[in-house]
């Protein structure tokens, strides 16, 4: 069984893996390319603002590390994309053992349910962002991005799979609890990039994420079943 597991989610995670590379290349990454332009744009008008001042004390602190644009920044997105592709697809394969999928189809609709816990439900609160936008404390957001996560799979959960109306109403209630709340949201809204750019963006991180999960929804169930059927012929 773990064997079936491994093989399922090593091969779903390099599929799905390198299909959100290539879209986020195609679409999302040039949009980000373009807001980095704004974001730096400032920090060269005051480096340029204090030479002409004459600040001879003026000293540059080193940048952090950065990949170029290019193959180095297409090979650490593929690098981190591959391990949260291959930690997804194992999570679907563990839910698999539970309730294994009957027809390759339904791993869409295991694929919709990772999309909505994982992507839509916190971005409801926290969007995603540009560089150069206003941002609350990165601790309060983490730990509100968990805590939906978390909710929102246990209400989908109790609504699915709930055996009576109570707990597909508690599923609901669960649903809600981390949007009653809110997310944390900074002092003063703010960003350097035009909203018909952030705008866009948004609109490219829902679909690509949305292509990413029904991928690996699809190839996990396939892959899963196909294990299955090889270890009875076998």
């Amino acid at each position: 069984m773990i064997k079936r597991i491994a093989r399922t989610a090593g091969f779903t995670g390099l599929l799905a893996a390198l299909l959100l590379t290539l879209l986020q290349s195609l679409w999302v990454a040039p949009l980000i390319l373009q807001a980095e332009t704004y974001e730096k744009a400032p920090a060269v008008a005051e480096v340029t603002h204090e030479h002409a001042a004459g600040a001879a004390a003026h000293t540059h602190d080193a940048e952090a590390w950065e990949p170029e644009d290019g193959w180095q920044r297409v090979l650490s997105t593929t690098g981190g994309n591959l391990v949260v592709a291959v930690g997804f697809a194992l999570m679907l394969a563990g839910l698999y053992t539970l309730r294994a999928p009957t027809r390759t189809a339904q791993g869409l609709l295991w694929g919709l349910a990772g999309y909505a816990t994982f992507v839509l439900a916190p971005t409801l609160g926290l969007p995603p962002e540009l560089p150069g936008t206003a941002a609350a404390d990165l601790a309060l957001r983490q730990t509100w991005w968990i805590g939906t996560a978390a909710s929102t799979a246990a209400g989908i959960a109790l609504i699915v799979f709930g055996r009576n109306w109570l707990l597909k109403v508690l599923g609901v209630a669960i649903l809600a609890v981390p949007h009653i709340i809110g997310a944390p949201q900074p002092q003063v809204h703010s960003m350097l990039a035009p909203e018909a750019l952030e705008a866009q963006f948004k609109i490219a991180s829902q679909l690509t994420n949305v292509a990413f999960w029904l991928a690996l929804g699809l190839i996990s169930a396939w892959l899963f079943r196909r294990n299955r059927d090889d270890q009875y012929s076998a």
